[in-house]
């Protein structure tokens, strides 16, 4: 697939036709965009305190994105201004991936950042199940 961009949009994503089609993943093996770096770090579903909130995977995935877009809000940014995402599943599992990838595609249609998702054990806090970290491009 050739690097995919529009005017909105200053991301260049590209899924070399070598690689598998990542979008029914919820990824993109890479993107690309001019400007400065703006990291963000874990965001999970937590409460005005930071205590994660009671709630199933699908749950406090979406609790999750709604961090995720506040703090980037927070920076004058949004989801078309992420890159990449770091993804974080406790006892991750196929149906975990089918439920990610349903959100993703919600969030950002098929302009998917690059994405690696690790698989865990645990995360910092007991309850939690999802945590997402983010690297966005403030347009120059």
């Amino acid at each position: 697939m050739t690097p995919k961009n529009d005017s909105a949009d200053a991301r260049t994503i590209t899924n070399p036709p070598a690689l598998h089609d990542p979008a029914p993943f919820g990824y993109s093996h890479a993107v690309s965009a001019p400007g400065e770096l703006v990291f963000i770090g874990g965001q999970y579903a937590s409460d005005e305190t930071g205590a994660p909130v009671p709630g199933d995977f699908a749950a406090q995935v979406e609790v999750a994105f709604a961090r995720l877009r506040s703090a980037l809000a927070g920076v004058g940014l949004g989801f078309e201004h992420v890159v990449r995402l770091g993804t974080f599943v406790v006892d991750h599992d196929l149906a975990k991936l089918e439920t990610l990838g349903k959100a993703l595609h919600a969030h950002f249609g098929d302009r998917l950042p690059a994405q690696t998702l690790s698989g865990v054990a645990s995360l910092a806090l007991p309850g939690m199940l999802f945590e997402v970290d983010a690297v966005a491009v403030r347009q120059a």
